[in-house]
């Protein structure tokens, strides 16, 4: 019933395959604590008690509150689909509610750091160089997401109008603006490309060295390696970037739905903790200004 479950949010509700990775491993946590535990080996068996006690058993076990409610989240998408398809009468994940967590603002690098970090750091004068420098310019003039980034392709790229689509979450396109700078840099770079053999025909913008699609892995170590040479955040990783991007556009005093579409969220409360941190800075000018602070 997992595969079938799988299937369902892969073919309808067309989630990526690294949600449906996470979808698999925390069933199969689920079904392996059961079966140690209770001795139950089918999801007829499986009663809301149960569920509760492989949550408390996570929290014992120092699984962190976001990764607990993940899989709250599987756990309740996944027998709902099970009543649906009448494979079971009754739903033990109904009840379930996510646990309470301390809302943490997201970690950002500062402007005078991507600066130094875009005009100051030195890169190899190599394809290789060339190919770090663009994946750090990407994440920064766009805000994209990992997996979109490494699934760009050449044609992707609009060098008329300065534009480049992105295939999101559930397979939505969008198109997001990049600045003539970015567009610029990404013709010098095809260029080195094109001149090594080993790229000759591979479809996708950015690929390593030996002209293969780039990893997940490739792309977290040099943004860790790059953004250490100009910040003491002790995240640094592409989502950083991403928050990066959203957080100086709103200090720059941009349209929060413009915000919300170039990051391709559906929802706008999901864009709206960006401006936290743009309140933050707010109050600390108020602070150091205002007579009455």
């Amino acid at each position: 019933m997992v595969d079938s479950f799988l299937k369902f949010l892969q073919h309808e509700k067309r989630y990526s395959d690294h949600t449906l990775t996470a979808y698999r491993k925390d069933l199969d946590q689920l079904r392996d604590f059961l079966s140690v535990t209770f001795e139950i080996h089918s999801d007829d068996d499986v009663i809301h008690p149960h569920l509760r006690s492989w949550i408390v058993h996570l929290v014992e076990n120092g699984i962190s509150t976001r990764s607990v409610n993940r899989k709250i989240a599987t756990l309740k998408s996944y027998f709902k689909f099970l009543q649906g398809r009448a494979f079971i009468e009754k739903n033990p994940a109904r009840r379930l509610k996510p646990l309470k967590t301390d809302r943490q603002l997201p970690s950002f690098v500062k402007e005078s750091e991507m600066v130094r970090l875009m005009d100051q750091v030195q890169f190899p004068e190599d394809f290789s160089g060339a190919r770090d420098r663009l994946v750090i310019e990407l994440f920064y003039a766009s805000g994209i997401r990992l997996a979109e980034l490494i699934n760009l392709r050449e044609s992707d790229i609009n060098f008329f109008d300065g534009s480049m689509k992105v295939l999101g979450k559930r397979n939505k396109e969008r198109l997001i603006p990049i600045p003539q700078s970015t567009v610029n840099n990404i013709r010098g770079y095809l260029k080195l490309k094109r001149e090594l053999e080993d790229m000759k025909g591979n479809p996708y913008l950015l690929i390593t060295d030996s002209g293969r699609q780039l990893y997940p892995m490739t792309v977290y170590r040099l943004i860790k390696k790059y953004l250490g040479q100009v910040t003491t955040l002790s995240k640094k990783s592409p989502h950083v970037l991403r928050h990066t991007f959203a957080t100086h556009l709103l200090d720059k005093g941009a349209d929060l739905n413009a915000v919300k579409d170039l990051l391709g969220h559906t929802s706008l409360a999901a864009t709206q903790v960006y401006t936290h941190n743009t309140l933050e800075k707010l109050k600390s000018t108020f602070d150091q200004a205002h007579p009455r602070a």
